[in-house]
């Protein structure tokens, strides 16, 4: 098995604490409210949102995969620190065992820079093509700003 380690960082216009309960603690409620047509429902089938849940993902009509499996692997609030695993789904090709991302918020001015690890866990000496990586990238920077714009048009959402 090959490990392909990706990061990416954004930044944003929204305070770490803020983004944080956005982005990570109701993420699961507010993306199906603001972007319908990405994520169509998150349901937790084992666990309770603590270290070790399993989630199902289900995307929206407009999405080219239906669903993942994804596993909480920490969750550090104190320091705005999340990882999990998509351990199973559509979006996962049968060359890639799963994917683990972490994700750190670190304040910056009076936003955030959003640190993301991404470990590609391949099934052999399997090569991952950057376009493969770049299409997640992207769909991960669109749902974040989604999730930014909703937080600026709401200030009180949050808080």
């Amino acid at each position: 098995m090959g490990v392909l380690t990706y990061e990416t960082e954004y930044v944003s216009v929204i305070p770490p604490a803020r983004l944080y309960y956005a982005l990570v603690l109701d993420a699961d409620n507010l993306l199906p409210k603001i972007a319908p047509q990405a994520v169509k429902t998150v349901e937790i089938l084992e666990g309770d949102g603590s270290v070790g849940t399993i989630k199902k993902v289900s995307f929206g009509e407009g999405s080219e995969y239906s669903y993942v499996k994804h596993k909480v692997e920490g969750i550090d609030k104190d320091n705005f620190d999340y990882s999990y695993s998509l351990i199973e789904g559509d979006a996962i090709s049968d060359k890639i065992e799963k994917i683990s991302y972490e994700i750190k918020l670190v304040a910056s001015g009076s936003g955030s820079i959003i640190k993301n690890t991404s470990h590609y866990h391949t099934k052999g000496d399997v090569e991952i093509k950057e376009e493969h990586v770049k299409v997640g990238k992207d769909k991960a920077h669109d749902l974040f700003k989604l999730i930014e714009n909703y937080l600026v048009a709401n200030p009180d959402a949050y808080n």
